[in-house]
C-alpha cells in the first residue's frame, strides 16, 4: 500500500508542476485493482485541496482502442469540479502537458444509482443529455501507457465542457462535426462510443459495481469521444452533434 500511495503522489506531482513521469509500469508490476487504488488515492489528494467530484468519464468506448490496448472492458475515472470549463470560455493550456481534444456525449444523473441493486435501471436515473468536449492529457512521459497507467492516472481526464442540457432522448448515430483550433474539421457519428452512446451507462454501471464507484444525483457521465482525441491548441475548439447542438471553449497560451 505504501508503494500505491507513493505512485498516486507521484501522479499527482506530475500533473501540478506539469512535468511528466515515466509509466508506472516501466518498475512496478501492477493489476487493475491496484490501479484503481492509484486513482482513488489520486483523487483523495485533489480533493485535500478543495476539490469535489461532480461526475465520472469512461475511457476506451470505441472498439478500435480496446483492441489496440488489449481489453474488454471499458476504464473509469472521475471529473472534479476544477476541471470543469464553462461553454465558450477560455482554457490556459499552459496547464496542461500535452492537451487533447475529444467530442463526446454527456449524460446528467437525476438521482443517485444504486450499484448494489442488481435490478436498478441506470436510464431511469438520467434525465438529461448534452453535447460535450473532453480534455485528457496524459502524465506519462512520450504519452507512453499501458492499460493500468492509464486507469492509475484517473483515465487521462484533465477538463471538460457541456453545451445545453436537453431532456433524455435517444442519441444514437448522430452525427458529429469537430472543428479544433487550427486544424481540418473531423466528421463522426455517436455510434463510435460502443455502438450506441446509452450502452457507456451500462458498461458504466458494470465497472463501478466491481469498482465500489458511486454515481451520485447530479454527476455528470462524460460517455466517451465519438472521434480521435486531436491536440488542443490555441483557438476555438468546436463541438456540433446533430438535434443536441453545440459547445465550445478557446484555447489561450
Amino acid at each position: 500500500m505504501t508503494d500505491l500511495l507513493e505512485l498516486a503522489r507521484r501522479l499527482d506531482t506530475a500533473q501540478t508542476s506539469r512535468q511528466a513521469t515515466p509509466s508506472l509500469a516501466d518498475t512496478h508490476e501492477l493489476t487493475i485493482e491496484d490501479a484503481y487504488r492509484i486513482q482513488e488515492t489520486l483523487l483523495a489528494e485533489r480533493q485535500s485541496r478543495g476539490e469535489h467530484v461532480v461526475g465520472v468519464k469512461l475511457g476506451f468506448t470505441s472498439k478500435a482502442k480496446m483492441v489496440q490496448m488489449g481489453v474488454t472492458e471499458v476504464i473509469v475515472g472521475r471529473v472534479t469540479d476544477a476541471m470543469r470549463v464553462h461553454d465558450g470560455d477560455f482554457v490556459r493550456l499552459d496547464g496542461f502537458l500535452h492537451p487533447r481534444a475529444e467530442p463526446e456525449i454527456a449524460y446528467r444523473i437525476s438521482r443517485a444509482v444504486d450499484a448494489d441493486d442488481p435490478t436498478v435501471d441506470i436510464e431511469s436515473c438520467v434525465d438529461a443529455v448534452a453535447p460535450a468536449i473532453e480534455i485528457i492529457d496524459s502524465r506519462y512521459a512520450d504519452f507512453r501507457f499501458t492499460h493500468t497507467d492509464v486507469v492509475a492516472d484517473n483515465a487521462s481526464a484533465a477538463g471538460f465542457v457541456i453545451g445545453q442540457w436537453r431532456r433524455m432522448q435517444d442519441v444514437a448515430n448522430r452525427a458529429v462535426r469537430f472543428q479544433p483550433a487550427g486544424a481540418a474539421e473531423v466528421v463522426g457519428s455517436t455510434s463510435a462510443i460502443l455502438g450506441n452512446p446509452v450502452r457507456a451507462l451500462h458498461a458504466l454501471l458494470a465497472v463501478c459495481r466491481t469498482r465500489g464507484i458511486p454515481i451520485s444525483a447530479g454527476h455528470v457521465v462524460l460517455a466517451g469521444a465519438a472521434t480521435a482525441a486531436v491536440p488542443l491548441t490555441a483557438g476555438t475548439t468546436r463541438c456540433d452533434i446533430a438535434g443536441l447542438g453545440s459547445v465550445s471553449l478557446t484555447g489561450r497560451v
